[in-house]
């Protein structure tokens, strides 16, 4: 895994599923560059187990997200029919419906590859006439990959967890709306800093005022 903190996020055009059901062909996070902050997670598999309560967590905080003008994108190695599908299934059976934000479909599994996440015994072969095959010995799935983009299109926070450890949505706004103290106030943002509190300067003095008053 290549860290990409600070570098621009990899671009990708993919097939997705949006609005709960309409499958496009050509989504990518350029449509949000310069207007959006987005958050892009990824997920192992559909129609498993602790994945739907991400995704759920993630629609219930989506106004949450909106308020700070914010995208949520979910993407895993599942075809676009495999992730429509799952939308009609509703949330007590185990299904996703009622998720709106867009889903990416990774079926070639670049996507997961390039940035980072992608899990499985696999090798990228290079072959005479100068084409890159991807070799798999096991299958191939995403890490519980989350990366923070600005509108600029710069990664600035990633998590990847194993894949039975879900995350915590609260944790992902509260990082959010780090960055954003950061862009307007241009003060750091010290351990357990959440929305309300002060920051911290950058400079000596500044770390020393914020000890000695915490």
């Amino acid at each position: 895994m290549t860290a990409i903190i600070g570098k621009p996020a990899p671009a990708f055009t993919a097939q997705a599923v949006v609005n709960g059901g309409e499958i496009v062909s050509d989504f990518s996070l350029s449509r949000y560059l310069d207007e959006k902050y987005v958050v892009l997670f990824f997920y192992p598999k559909d129609f498993t187990f602790v994945c739907p309560s991400e995704l759920h967590a993630f629609q219930a905080a989506l106004s949450e997200f909106e308020s700070r003008n914010t995208a949520v994108v979910a993407c895993s190695t599942d075809t676009e029919q495999s992730h429509w599908g799952w939308l009609q299934v509703p949330k007590n059976q185990g299904g996703i419906q009622g998720v709106t934000y867009p889903i990416v479909a990774d079926t070639n599994k670049t996507i997961s590859a390039a940035y980072g996440v992608l899990t499985g015994e696999y090798e990228f072969d290079e072959e005479l006439d100068g084409r890159i095959t991807l070799n798999a010995t096991a299958e191939l799935i995403a890490y519980r990959g989350l990366f923070l983009i600005d509108r600029k299109g710069i990664v600035r926070h990633s998590l990847i967890n194993d894949l039975p450890l879900g995350r915590n949505v609260d944790e992902v706004l509260r990082m959010v709306d780090a960055l954003q103290f950061f862009e307007e106030h241009g003060e750091v943002c010290p351990a357990n800093w959440t929305r309300g509190k002060s920051g911290m300067r950058a400079t000596r003095e500044g770390v020393a005022e914020y000890l000695a008053s915490n």
